[in-house]
């Protein structure tokens, strides 16, 4: 019998739901199903192929690409023939894939097309263990002995019998390593954080437990599955309770592919909320007369349902009726024109949200529960669940994980869904796993009811010149509370003061100066006006801050940070450091006089 693991999962839906939807991808202007029983047939087949090829158990793989059933696939071969996966960003150059299949020592690599088959190929030389290079489905056939097409690698797997698959599923023991993630690298090269299968399998149990998934759902799977939360979303609580997963197009696509779609599910970085939040608004306050007396009214009501709900509260009879018809009146036209018309879960995650945007959806009937927690713990930490919910925190401990702060503030953990280590990094081990605690380097405090606030991160501190500490993770939140304001960073460390780089919402600034006019036509971040008002928001901001943590100055960037230009990790994250190269001349023009 083998361990109860994510693959062991997966495979058993071929027998309890053979002929239910595993996943969807859109063909020819359709979403077509595949159903758990052809799922696990690819799944065996893609893993025979391995094994036909020479993969050893406790070998590992990498997938580059986005989003694709082949990608799911690939990972879930590799772990039923025993070994692990580890996804590359489909951002990374060349210099930072090889950098990841070579220490993740890889057997295979997955590609989506030709343009991620030449980041191998302009440095296949330095990868010397790499011994055969995959591409997914629809890719033209590469002329190179290291490629192979999908097909191919089906076909080899023929000449392995089922059982010999069996073996190696039988052999799989709880506390391998099933995966790893890869960090974003924000502080230097990415780490390989390992996971083991009791870590996977235990953390989307508990998940599901909690109410986030059934074998019913729906998700859309488009954030990058290198990242722990999107593979939870798209692999390990799918493969718990047998629910299905529509592949998004592309990137570009996803606002359509919601609207298409309607999950059940829905997971988003803050910056996705951000966007919804911005557009809605944008569009409510066209609202006039009667409409606009409609929606604030439904808003009123969503409100206080919602603070009920959050509690684990129903609402009386009169306030439940008056729902009702807010939704037959508005919400049941609005929730489905974002996507989210069936949507029960909606989750943010992977960095901080600001509270005014939560509670703005909530007022719209969309219930949107922070989650908090890293790679090295499997994604959650603490969740803000059904029934008990708190805006502006990231809710309580998962049930069977312990959480503390420590004396300098530092949230540690300790649990089943805490890793094993970091790959070939014993050192970077030690200093973040001290007797079975995980040092997260994050900042937080808990409150009477026991709900976490995140109030900073350790390496983030700034030190002042007058050796003040300054955590500045608040100060930034407060500044893109504005929905002008698209990124924040505060600078002082060894400063006399501090100062705020801002970076504008296109969308948002456009529609600002449309209503506000004046100007001399430049462009936006030159634009007196928009730098009135935003010396209007800090002002607003210093106002509930002491005097040490005050902005005195504020710069208005020509251009977003982006991953391409480094500033981003790939899951949008604000890599600090590079700002700080990048736009040192804009750094420095605020302490001039200083």
């Amino acid at each position: 019998m083998p361990a109860d693991t994510i693959i062991s999962r997966a495979l058993s839906h071929a027998r309890t739901r053979p002929y239910r939807p595993a996943y969807y991808q859109k063909q020819g202007g359709h979403w077509r199903p595949t159903t758990w029983k052809q799922f696990a047939a690819e799944i065996r087949a893609v893993a025979r192929g391995l094994i036909a090829l020479g993969f050893p158990p406790g070998g590992k793989v990498c997938m580059l690409g986005f989003n694709r059933p082949e990608w799911v696939i690939f990972n879930h071969a590799a772990m039923a023939a025993g070994g692990a996966g580890a996804g590359i960003y489909t951002t990374c150059s060349p210099e930072e894939v090889q950098y990841i299949v070579h220490h993740a020592e890889a057997f295979a690599v997955l590609v989506e097309d030709e343009g991620q088959w030449r980041k191998i190929q302009a440095l296949r030389a330095e990868m010397p263990l790499l011994r055969h290079v995959v591409t997914m489905r629809g890719v033209a056939a590469i002329d190179d002995p290291l490629v192979l097409s999908w097909d191919d690698l089906m076909a080899r797997g023929a000449d392995v019998a089922e059982a010999v698959l069996d073996e190696r599923l039988e052999a799989i023991e709880p506390d391998a390593l099933a995966t790893m993630i890869y960090t974003s690298g924000t502080t230097g090269p990415p780490k390989g954080v390992m996971l083991s299968h009791r870590n996977l399998a235990w953390t989307a149990r508990t998940m599901v437990d909690l109410g986030s998934g059934r074998d019913s759902d729906s998700t859309l799977s488009y954030l990058p599955l290198s990242h722990i939360a999107e593979q939870m979303a798209t692999i390990h609580m799918p493969a718990t309770t047998g629910a299905s997963v529509y592949f998004a197009e592309s990137i570009d696509k996803v606002p359509d592919n919601l609207k298409e779609v309607q999950p059940t599910i829905f997971f988003g970085v803050p910056r996705i909320w951000e966007k919804f939040h911005a557009g809605v608004s944008a569009k409510l306050r066209q609202a006039t007369g009667a409409r606009k007396a409609l929606v604030d009214w439904t808003r009123k009501v969503c409100t206080e349902v919602n603070a009920l709900r959050c509690r684990g509260q129903a609402p009386g009879p009169m306030l439940e009726l008056q729902y009702k018809l807010a939704d037959r009146l508005v919400l049941s036209k609005l929730k489905p024109a974002l996507g989210l018309g069936r949507a029960r879960n909606c989750i943010s995650g992977a960095a901080p949200i600001a509270q005014d945007v939560i509670e703005f959806f909530a007022s719209l009937d969309i219930l949107v529960q922070e989650i908090y927690g890293q790679s090295e713990d499997n994604g959650p930490t603490t969740f803000n669940m059904p029934g008990r919910t708190k805006f502006g925190t990231v809710g309580v401990p998962l049930p069977g994980v312990q959480v503390k702060i420590a004396e300098d503030g530092e949230i540690i953990v300790k649990g089943p869904n805490v890793f094993l280590g970091y790959y070939k990094e014993p050192e970077a081990t030690a200093e973040t796993l001290i007797d079975g605690w995980l040092h997260s380097g994050d900042l937080g405090e808990f409150d009477a009811d026991g709900f976490l606030t995140i109030t900073g991160r350790k390496k983030d501190i700034i030190i002042t010149a007058g050796g003040k500490n300054v955590a500045p993770k608040n100060i930034e939140a407060a500044i893109k509370e504005s929905p002008l304001v698209s990124e924040a960073v505060v600078i002082g460390d060894r400063r006399k003061y501090l100062v705020a780089l801002i970076t504008l919402d296109d969308e948002a600034a456009a529609a600002w100066l449309a209503t506000h006019g004046g100007g001399n036509g430049a462009a936006a971040h030159d634009r007196p006006e928009i730098a009135a008002e935003l010396q209007r928001v800090i002002d607003g901001v210093n106002a509930k801050l002491a005097r040490v943590e005050q902005i005195k100055k504020f710069k208005v960037l020509p251009r977003p940070f982006g991953i391409d230009t480094g500033e981003l990790t790939p899951t949008l994250k604000v890599k600090r450091k590079v700002v700080n190269q990048n736009f040192a001349a804009e750094i420095e023009s605020m302490y001039a006089d200083a």
